[in-house]
């Protein structure tokens, strides 16, 4: 079922990118940093193989998808910012996170925001989702911003020289990016696992 869900995204995204081109590049990243999961992996990689035709080049469609990084995420930081942060303030407890959490939350992103949306954008699912706790913490807006597009930059040129790479066999990519994406879930549990017994410890 998901591989069936994949292929027609994967349809989907080709056909947008080659008939919009560059726009096509930044309308699909746009949506995949709005908390949207559109993987980039089958985005950037398809896009390189474009370059490895001829039709486009590399550091082009690294700043198409760097924009599009920047222009989805600014939405869902302020859905954080606006929604989730109140949302969170009044029902957190619900779901274990108390104002002592948000709290730390907030001296986190202050102190090592650059850090945090930097390397967020170079892991697998997680650079979806970044942008709204940087909304929920409220980061300095320019620091958000330059973070994001930097660290989205690399992640986009990364996956489109892949893709160039590869050329025609670029699709053969999603396998290891799969695979990639179990370590992701394995380093959430363990964080998941953390949180909980640091939430408990305090609560007592």
């Amino acid at each position: 079922m998901i591989e069936k869900i994949i292929a027609i995204l994967a349809g989907w995204i080709i056909s947008v990118i080659s008939s919009m081109g560059y726009s096509g590049i930044v309308l699909l990243m746009a949506i995949e940093s709005a908390c949207i999961p559109l993987p980039s992996e089958i985005i950037m990689p398809f896009s390189g193989y474009l370059v490895f035709k001829g039709e486009m080049t590399l550091l082009g469609i690294a700043l198409a998808g760097a924009i599009g990084c920047v222009v989805g995420s600014i939405p869902a930081y302020y859905l954080g910012m606006y929604g989730g942060r109140p949302l969170v303030e009044k029902y957190g407890k619900w779901v274990l996170i108390s104002h002592r959490d948000l709290n730390w939350a907030d001296r986190a992103f202050e102190k090592h925001g650059d850090i945090i949306i930097f390397i967020g954008r170079l892991l697998p699912a997680v650079r979806t989702f970044i942008a709204f706790p940087a909304g929920v913490a409220r980061m300095a807006m320019g620091k958000f911003i330059v973070y994001t597009f930097v660290g989205s930059f690399i992640w986009c040129y990364l996956l489109g020289y892949a893709g160039f790479v590869m050329g025609e066999h670029w699709e053969s990519l999603k396998v290891y990016f799969h695979e990639f994406h179990y370590v992701i879930a394995g380093a959430a549990l363990i964080f998941v696992v953390w949180y909980l017994r640091r939430h408990f410890k305090h609560s007592h």
